[in-house]
């Protein structure tokens, strides 16, 4: 396995800054018009967690936690302090906040997953890390029960109803979730003079897939 399924230090990572990044290729025509493409299907976010380390004990736990995960070998769950839910961050999920799919009659698989639109635009985005306990699922606007009407693997994403919903049934979700990163360096440089006269210290995390 490449991924531990531990989390980030939560205290670390909500003072951290990042955000989603995209890949455009653009080729300037000589009359003036460009051609853009983009060789990635989804986004990927990076951050630098270094701006949430306030204290000695932060560094140390950074380092317990780097050399644990020895280095960018493997990958973890990390917190976006901007991008962790289903709704806007400020609200508590809610089993309607999220198309995850509509049964046809024999469909129980269901992948989480996070839309985002802005005018008559929009990207769907896959949920692979939701937060264990924090899924709720609903079947044409009806709350369900977990354990009795469907499971939620936590390490995938992937909701399964226990019997398939019925044809053109609209299957909703809510669900708090983790980003699956990795260390983007092999070496881990923190001064500790520069720390304590403010300096903030560079801890690169990359998305990777899986």
């Amino acid at each position: 396995m490449t991924f531990h399924e531990v989390l980030f230090p939560l205290d670390i990572a909500l003072n951290s800054e990042g955000g989603p990044s995209r890949k455009t290729e653009i080729v300037a025509l000589h009359s003036g018009f460009e051609e853009r493409n983009s060789p990635w299907a989804a986004s990927r976010r990076s951050f630098n967690a270094g701006y949430g380390v306030k204290s000695i004990s932060d560094i140390e736990n950074i380092i317990a936690f780097f050399e644990a995960r020895h280095g960018r070998l493997y990958g973890f769950r990390f917190r976006d302090p901007f991008d962790c839910k289903s709704c806007v961050i400020a609200n508590t999920p809610q089993a309607d906040d999220q198309l995850i799919g509509t049964g046809d009659g024999t469909k129980t698989e269901f992948q989480l997953s996070k839309a985002y639109a802005s005018g008559a635009h929009s990207y769907r985005r896959l949920i692979k890390k939701p937060v264990e306990g924090s899924v709720r699922v609903a079947v044409d606007a009806s709350e369900a029960t977990i354990g009795d009407d469907y499971s939620i693997d936590p390490t995938t994403g992937i909701v399964t109803m226990v019997s398939p919903p019925a044809d053109g049934a609209v299957v909703t979700a809510g669900f708090v979730f983790d980003v699956p990163v990795r260390f983007d360096n092999d070496d881990l440089r923190i001064n500790l003079a520069a720390f304590q006269a403010g300096d903030i210290p560079s801890i690169p995390l990359v998305e990777v897939l899986v």
